[in-house]
């Protein structure tokens, strides 16, 4: 055997020194479906959203979980074609959704969740989309990393690039978009990072930023129905806008914790989750927030609510006993 060995090593090395072996190329990504597995429940939630009665969530390793008992129990989708981390989800009725995620994947369901069809992909750059707001069932927006901003108007079936203005004093758009929303008037925003918002009140044919005076990012924003608009982010911050976005102010918080995301809840109250196990819960439209740490300071990472209005929490450990 050691002689064999030998052999094999001096018949390469002559070889070598003929001609040297061609570089290996570069090994091509493949986007492989999501598998099932036990621990599904305990996966990072990223977010959460309902389907008519059914609760949606997605996560890390392209898990997307769902709830038919208002968030008793969850059981994995059947079909996931992506194992990558899905970031997002929003569902323009109980059965059309679509989820977005890392290498720019973007996803869509036309049964409640329980299958799921790509739409898109990026192999060759890993540029993740955060967040996506669909205005009816065929018009939409995804945002993503370095100013990412994917359009579609015909349910998915093909997404264009939206070529955003650099911020002002800059020469190229290169901020993280991390939350697309809207308000009751139509008007888009996104909540970025250094404190930026950028905003569309023309149904997304132009766009603007503003600036909030915070130097931090926002990951997360909400349009109140009183029509105030929220965005939260970096060490439990949280700003309110009530002219439509022209000018805004810092809302009182009493804890520290990132904001991961937001919700009003039926009676009006908003409800912010944040890491280290803190909920968030302001009575006054946004203008203040008291707050309170959960005793496993669990980090939050999405909340929805259940049928009776009352909030569901998902954390990096899966969803959250009720």
């Amino acid at each position: 055997m050691l002689s064999l060995l030998a052999l094999c090593c001096v018949s390469w090395t002559s070889q070598a020194a003929d001609q040297a072996p061609a570089p290996e190329p570069k090994p091509q990504l493949q986007i492989l479906p999501a598998e099932h597995f036990s621990a599904a429940a305990s996966t990072q939630i990223l977010a959460a959203t309902r389907a008519g009665k059914r609760i949606v969530t997605v996560g890390d390793h392209g898990v997307v979980l769902l709830s038919d008992d208002d968030g008793k129990t969850f059981r994995q989708a059947k079909a996931v074609p992506v194992s990558s981390t899905l970031t997002a989800v929003w569902f323009a009725d109980a059965s059309t959704g679509w989820a977005v995620g890392h290498w720019g994947a973007i996803l869509k369901t036309s049964d409640g969740g329980e299958s799921w069809a790509l739409q898109r992909s990026d192999n060759k750059v890993d540029q993740p989309l955060f967040s996506l707001y669909f205005r009816n069932p065929q018009e939409g927006w995804a945002v993503g990393l370095w100013s990412l901003m994917l359009h579609t108007t015909d349910g998915g079936a093909t997404w264009s690039s939206v070529s955003l203005p650099p911020p002002p004093g800059t020469k190229k758009a290169d901020r993280n978009l991390y939350a697309v929303f809207a308000d009751a008037k139509g008007a888009l925003f996104v909540a970025c990072e250094q404190g930026r918002i950028i905003r569309s009140t023309d149904g997304g044919n132009s766009w603007s930023y503003v600036e909030t005076g915070y130097a931090g990012s926002f990951w997360s924003g909400v349009a109140l129905q009183d029509g105030a608009l929220l965005v939260g982010g970096l060490r439990g911050t949280i700003y309110r806008s009530a002219d439509g976005g022209d000018s805004w102010q810092a809302s009182k918080t009493s804890f520290k914790s990132s904001v991961t995301a937001m919700v009003q809840q039926p009676d009006k109250s908003v409800l912010a989750v944040a890491l280290d196990g803190v909920t968030l819960l302001s009575v006054d439209n946004g203008v203040s927030f008291s707050g309170k740490q959960r005793t496993d300071r669990a980090a939050l990472t999405a909340v929805v609510d259940n049928q009776a209005g009352a909030p569901m929490l998902f954390s990096s450990n899966g969803p959250l006993a009720q």
